[in-house]
């Protein structure tokens, strides 16, 4: 039976980025294996699904071709790109009277328009040898992690499982089946193009497009991987480690290169973004590379002074407070707070009063306040 992704995550087709990616967290978190009652099996299938929906390519070829989208991305496009306009010049010579007699340089049926578009032509690739294509790259990857204040301040290191396209391992991504080799492709010869002439009001123009079987390299498996199918990769889970420096920033990114999905038959594969998501803590609050917190003293402590423990991210430190200290008034730890990413040191922890009025007072609390009053 087949998978409908929009199920798995519990969205409809409709949704935005933001209700996939939230659905995705949510439903992350509650299956993930580490977790007590946690589903691997069920956080593979989520972790599947958002990888095809978060991305906008894959997701249109998900909507379109359903569970066969895979099928669809190796398939090459037909047409000729940016030169749509000119598959058909009858219409753009319509009206016009041309004169085909002699050509240029002793060149019989040929004019010099033809010369010129078949110059054109053939610097854009529609004529003459034209070159073959490379690999194809493999797909980019995008991921979100959630970490801790604490791990974000001190960095962390995560470990993420990752369902993804990878290098076939039975024929190390070339996809020829062992003790086989690759023949000369014989629907272009070997020449990794097809041409063909097409006549036109101005003359005839050779057209040039990539061999359908041979993608252009020019020759094909004897006999294809039976592990890959002669595709060069296989989808298979992969267990990557990640390092997550101490002061990164919710939202921001870390790029892994050639950490994506594998390329088609041998080529370079694609890039890990990996999207850094921060959980907040009541202790703390972050401002660039400071952090603000907020310690409770009490009156006498306000009016005659004290020193008090004062929470940090490198554990308790102490804080003087001086005697007729107000309510409100901000201290300073100095380097106390985040690592700066780009340069060395760290930002200040800037620590806000607040003087607890006492309640419920006994008789003798009450007469001091009253001799002071």
């Amino acid at each position: 039976m087949s998978k409908d992704y929009y199920d798995t995550l519990g969205v409809s087709k409709e949704a935005s980025d933001d209700d996939i990616k939230k659905a995705y967290r949510k439903l992350a978190h509650k299956h993930h294996p580490d977790k007590p009652g946690g589903d691997e099996a069920r956080f593979k299938e989520v972790n599947e699904a958002y990888q095809v929906l978060s991305d906008k390519e894959k997701r249109n070829q998900y909507d379109q071709y359903g569970q066969t989208f895979e099928q669809a991305q190796s398939q090459g496009q037909g047409g000729f790109g940016g030169f749509e306009g000119f598959r058909d010049f009858s219409s753009f010579a319509e009206g016009f009277d041309f004169n085909f007699g002699g050509g240029r340089g002793g060149r019989q049926g040929s004019s010099g328009f033809e010369d010129i578009f078949g110059d054109i032509f053939e610097q854009a690739g529609f004529g003459g040898g034209g070159r073959r294509t490379r690999a194809a790259r493999g797909g980019d990857i995008q991921v979100d992690v959630e970490i801790t204040f604490a791990e974000m301040a001190h960095g962390t290191e995560k470990e993420l499982e990752i369902y993804k396209k990878v290098r076939c391992s039975v024929c190390d991504g070339s996809g020829v089946e062992p003790g086989s080799k690759k023949v000369e492709c014989g629907t272009c010869k070997g020449e990794g193009q097809i041409r063909t002439n097409r006549r036109t009001i101005l003359g005839t123009f050779q057209q040039t497009s990539i061999c359908p079987g041979c993608q252009g390299e020019g020759k094909v498996p004897e006999k294809k991987c039976k592990k890959c199918g002669g595709d060069g990769r296989v989808r298979e889970y992969e267990k990557i480690k990640i390092k997550i420096p101490a002061g990164i920033k919710d939202g921001q990114t870390i790029r892994l290169e050639n950490m994506g999905e594998a390329g088609e038959k041998g080529g370079g594969s694609g890039d890990l973004y990996v999207n850094v998501h921060v959980a907040a803590d009541k202790r703390f609050e972050r401002k660039e590379d400071d952090i603000h917190s907020e310690a409770k003293i009490s009156f006498p402590q306000a009016a005659l002074g004290d020193k008090i423990e004062v929470e940090t991210i490198n554990g308790d430190v102490k804080l003087k407070i001086p005697a007729g200290t107000q309510s409100g008034e901000i201290f300073r730890l100095k380097g106390h707070g985040l690592k700066h990413l780009s340069r060395f040191g760290h930002g200040d922890q800037y620590v806000k009063i607040q003087v607890v009025t006492p309640k419920d007072l006994n008789r003798e609390e009450k007469e001091i306040f009253e001799k002071l009053k």
